[in-house]
């Protein structure tokens, strides 16, 4: 299968170089950092701006520059960098007694933003409203398809206490986040054809 589509970065650097794909995955990994320190602490798992982050990524820089930067971003973290939510860092909880209840959804990270770039890059998703919620859309129910299995079994949580746990929170600002790449995409590349 061919991908054809450029992306915003293949749009903007269109010179390939291995200094150009260096300073794109750090900064698509600094860029989730950066989101990643908006915060509202919830238990078991914070609300954040990671997630929008993660799926604009994605959509710019293409599946394998996102799913570098994304992997990039996790490894900092997990290696002690306070670059994952609130400041924090590791992959243990804060008692340090096991993984914290979050990583399930880090390790997600790499994956769907990649799943993002290959919609975008195979389909040009991210040129319209419609198309890209739908890219959103399937990045966004691949965390969660990994992140509230690894919940469930780092809390114990099962069924109706799980996705309470896990999903229901994050609904209405998963969809805001949604709705907000939907306008940003498109309008970026209106302005880059300009």
């Amino acid at each position: 299968m061919t991908l054809t589509h450029p992306t915003l970065a293949r749009q903007l650097a269109p010179t390939p170089s291995l200094l150009r794909d260096v300073l794109l995955v750090v900064g698509g990994a600094a860029f989730v950092a950066l989101l990643a320190q908006a915060e509202v602490p919830l238990k078991p798992v914070p609300m954040t701006l990671q997630t929008l982050g993660v799926l604009l990524v994605g959509a710019a820089l293409g599946w394998k520059r996102a799913l570098a930067a994304l992997a990039v971003y996790v490894a900092a973290g997990a290696a002690g960098l306070h670059v994952l939510s609130g400041g924090s860092a590791g992959l243990m909880n804060a008692a340090g007694t096991g993984m914290r209840a979050s990583v399930g959804y880090l390790f997600s990270y790499p994956l769907a933003a990649a799943l993002v770039g290959f919609l975008v890059e195979r389909y040009a998703l991210d040129r319209k409203f419609l198309g890209t919620c739908l890219a959103m859309l399937a990045g966004s129910a691949l965390i969660y398809a990994v992140g509230l299995p690894v919940l469930g079994a780092l809390t114990g949580l099962k069924g109706g206490a799980l996705l309470t746990a896990g999903l229901t929170p994050f609904i209405i600002g998963d969809t805001i986040k949604l709705l907000l790449a939907a306008l940003l995409l498109p309008t970026a590349w209106k302005i880059i054809r300009k």
